[in-house]
C-alpha cells in the first residue's frame, strides 16, 4: 500500500504544482487587462474634463464685452463644456472600480498635458519658428517628461486587485495600519487649519497641504464607492450595506471642502503655482493612503517601485516645467488703495480717524515722489478765524493760501 500511495501522491503533487502554474498565466494578463482599462478611462476621463474646461474658458472669454454677467448661461459652448465635464468625471470615477489607486492617481498630469497642447493651439499671437521654439521650449520639454513618466506609471504600477466587497472594505477601514494613518493625517490637519484660521498662515503650501489631506480621503472614498457598485452590478449586492452610504458621505464632503479651500487657494496665488504644487502634493498624498488603506504595493518587488517612484518624479518635474511657462496675469491695481493705507487697521478703534501718512505708496491728491517729498506735497487749506468789519461787509471765513513749489 504505501508503494502504491508513493506514486499516487507524487502523481498528485505534480497535478496540483501543474494546475497552479496553469492558473498563475490566466489571473496575470486579467489584472493587467483591469489595469489597462482603468488607466485608459483615467486618461480618457482627464483628457474629456481638460477640453471641457478650456471649451468653458473660451465661452467666458468671447462673452467678456456683455453687459449680461449670465450670458454665458446661453451659449452652447458653455453648456457643451459642463456636458463634457461631466463625462470626463464620470470616466475618472469608472476607473477607481478596475485598477489600484496608487496607479490611477499620477494619471492627472494628462489634464495638465492636455491644458498646455490646447492653449498652444488657440494661441492667436503669431510667432516666428525661433520666437515659438523660446516661448514654448519649457512647454514641450515638460509635455515630453510628463508624457515617459506616465508610461512607467502604467507599465509599473502595482498589481494588486481586489474585490470591494463591503466585508472588505469594512476590514480596511478597521485594520491598524490604517487606523494610524488617519490618526496622523487628523493631527497635521487639524494643526493646519489651527494656523491657516487662527494665526492668519495663508501660504500656498499649507492650503494646498489641507486639500492634499483632504483630497487622500477623497480617492479612497471613491474608489470604494465605485468598486461597490460594480461589483453590485455584477450580481453581488453591495449597496444595501452601512459602509457603502458611509463612504458615500465621506467622499462628497470632502470633495466639497476640498473645492473650498481651492477656491481660496485661487483668491490668493497663480493658477500656474496652484497646478503644479497642488498636482505633487495631493498624488503623493493620494499614493500613500492607497497604499495604506488598499496595500497597492504588498507583493511587489523593489525594481516595480523603484521604477514607479522614477515615473512619478519624472511626470512632476514635467507639469512642473509646463506649469512654470504659463504666462503669469498682471493684477488691476487702482490708484488709491484702500488697504494700502497705514491707519486702516484702526478705522473701527474707538472712533480713530483714518490719517494716511504722506510717506506712504498713495496719498490723497496728488502723486508722490519719494526723490523730492517736499516738491509734490498736497495743498492744505489754512482756516482763518472770521473777522467781523464793518456792518454790511462781514469778511470771509476763509482764504485760500497760493503755495509755490519751492513752499
Amino acid at each position: 500500500m504505501e508503494g502504491g500511495n508513493g506514486p499516487n501522491l507524487q502523481l498528485q503533487q505534480l497535478l496540483v504544482g501543474t494546475a497552479a502554474v496553469s492558473v498563475q498565466p490566466h489571473t496575470e494578463p486579467f489584472s493587467y487587462k483591469e489595469n489597462l482599462i482603468g488607466a485608459l478611462l483615467a486618461i480618457f476621463g482627464h483628457l474629456v474634463s481638460s477640453i471641457a474646461l478650456n471649451l468653458q474658458k473660451y465661452s467666458h472669454v468671447r462673452l467678456a464685452g456683455s453687459k449680461d454677467p449670465r450670458a454665458f448661461l446661453r451659449s452652447r459652448a458653455w453648456w457643451g463644456g459642463v456636458l463634457l465635464l461631466l463625462l470626463g468625471e464620470l470616466g475618472v470615477f469608472s476607473s477607481f472600480a478596475f485598477a489600484p489607486l496608487s496607479l490611477l492617481v499620477p494619471l492627472s498630469a494628462v489634464s495638465v498635458i492636455a491644458s498646455a497642447i490646447i492653449g498652444i493651439i488657440f494661441v492667436k499671437e503669431k510667432w516666428k519658428p525661433k520666437e515659438f521654439l523660446r516661448r514654448y521650449l519649457l512647454s514641450f520639454l515638460g509635455c515630453g517628461l510628463a508624457v515617459v513618466g506616465t508610461y512607467l506609471l502604467v507599465t509599473f504600477g502595482p498589481n494588486s486587485h481586489e474585490q470591494m466587497t463591503a466585508e472588505n472594505i469594512t476590514r480596511h477601514l478597521v485594520s491598524w495600519p490604517f487606523l494610524l494613518y488617519m490618526l496622523v493625517e487628523i493631527i497635521v490637519f487639524c494643526l493646519l487649519l489651527y494656523f491657516y484660521k487662527e494665526k492668519n498662515a495663508n501660504y500656498l503650501v499649507v492650503i494646498l497641504l489641507l486639500v492634499a489631506l483632504l483630497g487622500s480621503v477623497t480617492v479612497v472614498s471613491a474608489k470604494a464607492v465605485a468598486g461597490m457598485v460594480l461589483v453590485s452590478l455584477q450580481g453581488q449586492l453591495q449597496l444595501d450595506s452601512p459602509i457603502f452610504y458611509i463612504m458615500l458621505v465621506c467622499m462628497v464632503a470632502t470633495a466639497i471642502s476640498q473645492a473650498t479651500f481651492l477656491a481660496q487657494a485661487s483668491q490668493l496665488y497663480d493658477s500656474a503655482q496652484i497646478a503644479s504644487l497642488g498636482h505633487i502634493l495631493c498624488t503623493a498624498a493620494a499614493i500613500s493612503a492607497g497604499a495604506t488603506f488598499y496595500l497597492d504595493f504588498m507583493g511587489e518587488d523593489v525594481l516595480h517601485i523603484c521604477m514607479f517612484a522614477l515615473g512619478c518624479l519624472i511626470a512632476f518635474l514635467g507639469v512642473f516645467l509646463i506649469t512654470r511657462n504659463r504666462k503669469k496675469p498682471v493684477p488691476f491695481e487702482p490708484y488709491i488703495s484702500m488697504d494700502a493705507m497705514p491707519g486702516m487697521q484702526n478705522m473701527h478703534d474707538k472712533g480713530t480717524a483714518v490719517q494716511p501718512d504722506l510717506k506712504a505708496s498713495f496719498s490723497y491728491g496728488a502723486l508722490e515722489n519719494n526723490d523730492m517729498p517736499e516738491l509734490y506735497s498736497p495743498a492744505t487749506l489754512p482756516v482763518v478765524q472770521e473777522q467781523h468789519g464793518p456792518r454790511g461787509a462781514p469778511a470771509p471765513p476763509y482764504r485760500v493760501l497760493e503755495h509755490s513749489k519751492r513752499e
